[in-house]
């Protein structure tokens, strides 16, 4: 009679998700033995969960339409006359500041290659090189100012080093998936951009992005903010990418900065709940008692795609997901948890500076995704109700009117692509 009813148990669950999965002694998924570089295979999380084709692509497609296609997105194409003639541009703006960012730049065009955009991925690389970057000799020529108006006039002057990161890496990867379009041969504007990034030596006070005393990406690339850095700049899978594809000659020092980037974040995740803070130290630790804040949501995604992408560090990152999910789905819940907290997993009330408190606490899109990527590392309790609850989120205003686009819409959108196999190294 057991045996009976745990056969009707696997039909029921079967017919429920539509998933052999459920048929497993656990009911669990779990995590990719070896990484997508090897085995040259993507795994579709989603679909693994039950999900069909079509409610994938549509839920992908439906995100990316409210980001990029909507009149209240993040998006616009625009023309621009340059030298007599009309020149299809577009830019990311950051909605709520008004301006557009390297950081979203580099994001759309990481969106681009992935879901086979050229067009888009072209017109915005238009708009961050005629507008963002340093075309004038001196030294900061090749780099990119961080920040502009959506008009293009420049709010700031200095670059910041994750936006060349993705740069890069969106070049390269767009040079594996197309080749070269339009006017645009990929590999060759990757190297060129390579080369201003590693022709830094301090002069005017401008650095290279990566600091190579440590071997590890500063937080700007000037003087002062080369001795400090950001753990969400940290993505050693994209210096693999630059070992593999930029044949440049550096592809031993593109190699060392991944293993320096792993390294680094053993340092920079706490040892017993892995929450890592905002800014530290090369040491890892907290810069000026730095927290878990917005640009800390992007880590745990970033060490997911290390882990199915390469898989090098797979037993360090498989722990890290257990501490993680722990210190805060095992301390708030699935469907309830906050997007800020102190090293420990305290939600804290600090004061910012200048007679302002931290913003409302949310259970924000952008890092309900990003936990969720944290699935593909391990073999929880949590997997899968937490993947389920971030599939069934909406990108639109919260209870108090707050509504970002731009931030949680694009971060969410790689989340799904990530569990959909969708974001990938190679085609």
């Amino acid at each position: 009679m057991r045996k009976l009813f745990t056969i009707a148990t696997c039909l029921a669950f079967l017919f429920i998700a539509g998933s052999l999965t459920g048929c497993s002694s656990t009911g669990k998924l779990a995590p990719a033995k070896k990484g997508y570089a090897e085995t040259k295979k993507y795994r579709n999380y989603l679909k693994d969960l039950g999900y069909s084709q079509a409610e994938i692509d549509n839920k992908i497609n439906t995100i990316f339409s409210t980001v990029f296609d909507t009149v209240n997105g993040a998006y616009r194409d625009v023309d621009v006359e340059v030298d007599g003639k009309i020149v299809k541009m577009g830019y990311v703006s950051d909605v709520k500041n008004n301006d557009v960012r390297t950081e979203g730049m580099s994001y759309g065009m990481m969106v681009a290659v992935q879901m086979d955009k050229p067009e888009l991925f072209n017109r915005i690389w238009r708009w961050s090189k005629h507008y963002m970057r340093h075309n004038e000799d001196g030294p900061s020529h090749g780099l990119f100012a961080w920040s502009c108006r959506t008009n293009g006039r420049r709010t700031a002057s200095g670059s910041a080093s994750d936006g060349e990161l993705y740069y890069v890496t969106d070049l390269l990867l767009a040079s594996r998936r197309w080749g070269s379009f339009e006017e645009f041969d990929y590999l060759a504007e990757a190297q060129e951009l390579l080369n201003d990034l590693f022709s830094k030596d301090g002069t005017g006070g401008v650095t290279n992005i990566i600091n190579m005393d440590h071997k590890l990406i500063n937080f700007c690339p000037d003087s002062r903010s080369n001795l400090w850095t950001d753990p969400s700049y940290h993505l050693p899978a994209f210096y693999e990418i630059w070992a593999e594809t930029a044949q440049d000659g550096r592809e031993a020092i593109y190699r060392e900065l991944a293993d320096s980037a792993r390294a680094y974040l053993h340092r920079a995740t706490d040892p017993v709940t892995g929450i890592n803070p905002d800014q530290s130290q090369f040491d890892g630790t907290p810069n000026r008692g730095s927290e878990f804040h917005y640009d800390s949501w992007r880590v745990p995604m970033n060490i997911a795609m290390d882990f199915t992408w390469y898989h090098k560090d797979a037993e360090w990152q498989t722990e890290y997901a257990n501490k993680f999910q722990n210190a805060i789905l095992g301390k708030y819940g699935i469907t309830e948890f906050p997007d800020q907290f102190a090293l420990n997993g305290e939600v804290s009330a600090r004061p910012m500076g200048g007679g302002r408190w931290r913003p409302n606490l949310r259970h924000s899109i952008g890092f309900v995704g990003t936990m969720a990527t944290t699935a593909l590392m391990n073999d929880s309790q949590y997997n899968q109700e937490l993947v389920r609850h971030m599939f069934e989120q909406e990108l639109k205003p919260y209870e108090d009117g707050y509504y970002d686009v731009y931030y949680d819409g694009l971060i969410y959108l790689f989340a799904l692509l990530h569990l959909s196999g969708n974001y990938r190294m190679n085609w």
